[in-house]
C-alpha cells in the first residue's frame, strides 16, 4: 500500500489527482484484505479499472484499489456458440483481439473501445448498433457488504442505454470480478447498417464481409475522429445521447430543419454531437480544456495540465449552452469524482 499516491497513469483524462491510500490486487484474498483494512479504518473507496470512465475533480481522501485480476476461459456450448469468461482487469480492446483471432463473433462492433472487462457491464458498453447486453451472460461480483461472491444473470443486470444495476441501486455495493459473453462460433450475425460502417467496407472493396473486416472497419473509423487517449486525455464520449418524447423533437424539427434523430416509439434519440456542434463548440478551447475538433462528444485534456474541475466546469458550459438553445439537458456519462 502506497500513500499520497499520484492517480495520473490510471484516468484516461491525465488528470493529477491524488489518492490517500492505493493498492493494486491481482487476487480474490489481495481484494478482500484491501476491502476489510478499509473497513477497519473507515476509509472510502475507489475502483479504478481502466480508468477510460472517470473524472476526477479533486484528490480521493481514501483507498484506491486498482482491479488487475487476468485471465480468460472459454467453455463450448454447442457447434456455433462458445461462453467466453474474463477477469476484471483484461484491457477490452485486447480482449474483442483475443476473441477475434479465435473467429468468436460478436464483439466486433466494440472494437476499440477504452476501458478494461470490468468496467464494461457498469456502463452497458456500446457503438455502432452492439450493446453489451446483446451477448452477455452474467457476471460474478463481490459483494462489499458481505464480502461474499454472487452472479448476476441478464435480467438481474437491469441494462439499459448506458446503464446498469451498477450505476442504480447497485451503485457502491458490488465490484465486478469477471464477465462471461455467450459468441458464436461460425454463423455470425454481421452488423453494418450502423453509422459509417457500410461506407468504410465499400471504400476498401468489401462486399461480403468478415467480422474481422467489421472490427478493422470500426477501427479505422474511431482512429480517424476519436482522440488516443496516450496522446490526448480524454474519456471517450462524455455524454450520453439524449432521448426526447417524440412531440419535442417534432417541435424542434420546425425551428432546426436538419435535426438528426432515431425514433424509438413515442420517444426519439438525438445524437448529442449534433447539439454541442450547433452551439459552436467543436474544436473551441477554454483554458486546458477543450472539445475534440474532429468529435464534439468528446472532451479533451487540451495541453496536458487541465484538472478535473477545470474539465467538469468546461463541460457545465456545454450543457447549459444546449439547453438554452435546444431546451434539451444533457447528461454526462463519464462518472464524476
Amino acid at each position: 500500500m502506497q500513500e499520497n499516491f499520484s492517480l495520473k497513469p490510471y484516468n484516461t483524462f491525465g488528470v493529477d489527482a491524488k489518492a490517500k491510500y492505493f493498492i493494486e490486487v491481482q487476487t480474490l484474498e489481495q481484494l478482500r484484505d484491501a476491502i476489510s483494512y478499509s473497513k477497519d479504518h473507515h476509509l472510502q473507496i475507489l475502483f479504478l479499472g481502466g480508468g477510460s470512465n472517470i473524472l476526477l475533480t479533486k484528490d480521493f481522501d481514501g483507498l484506491a484499489i486498482k482491479l488487475s485480476f487476468k485471465g480468460i476461459s472459454e467453455e463450448d456450448l454447442n457447434e456455433n456458440e462458445v461462453l467466453v469468461t474474463a477477469k476484471a482487469g483484461e484491457n477490452w480492446h485486447e480482449f474483442v483481439m483475443y476473441c477475434l483471432e479465435k473467429n468468436y463473433g460478436g464483439l466486433e462492433n466494440l472494437s476499440l473501445i477504452p476501458g478494461n472487462v470490468g468496467t464494461s457491464p457498469m456502463q452497458n458498453i456500446g457503438a455502432y448498433g452492439t450493446e453489451i447486453k446483446d451477448i452477455f451472460v452474467s457476471c460474478t461480483v463481490l459483494d462489499l457488504e458481505n464480502l461474499e461472491l454472487k452472479t448476476f444473470n441478464l435480467e438481474q443486470c437491469h441494462f439499459g442505454y448506458r446503464d446498469s444495476i451498477f450505476k442504480q441501486e447497485g451503485k457502491g455495493r458490488y465490484v465486478i470480478l469477471e464477465v462471461s459473453f455467450k459468441l458464436t462460433r461460425k454463423d455470425h450475425h454481421i452488423k453494418t447498417e450502423y453509422g459509417a460502417i457500410k461506407t468504410e467496407l465499400d471504400n476498401s472493396g468489401i462486399t461480403h464481409p468478415t467480422i474481422q473486416d467489421v472490427s478493422k472497419a470500426v477501427i479505422n473509423i474511431r482512429q480517424s475522429k476519436l482522440p488516443d487517449p496516450k496522446v490526448t486525455g480524454n474519456a471517450g464520449s462524455f455524454f450520453k445521447n439524449p432521448t426526447i418524447p417524440l412531440v419535442q423533437f417534432e417541435e424542434l424539427k420546425h425551428q432546426f430543419e436538419n435535426i438528426p434523430g432515431y425514433p424509438n416509439g413515442d420517444v426519439v434519440k438525438v445524437p448529442a454531437g449534433w447539439l454541442i456542434e450547433q452551439c459552436g463548440w467543436k474544436g473551441k478551447q477554454i483554458g486546458n480544456a477543450a472539445s475534440h475538433k474532429l468529435q464534439a462528444l468528446v472532451i479533451i485534456n487540451a495541453t496536458g495540465n487541465a484538472t478535473g474541475k477545470e474539465i467538469f466546469d468546461f463541460s457545465t458550459e456545454i450543457i447549459n449552452s444546449v439547453k438554452e438553445k435546444f431546451g434539451i439537458e444533457l447528461e454526462r456519462e463519464v462518472n464524476i469524482l
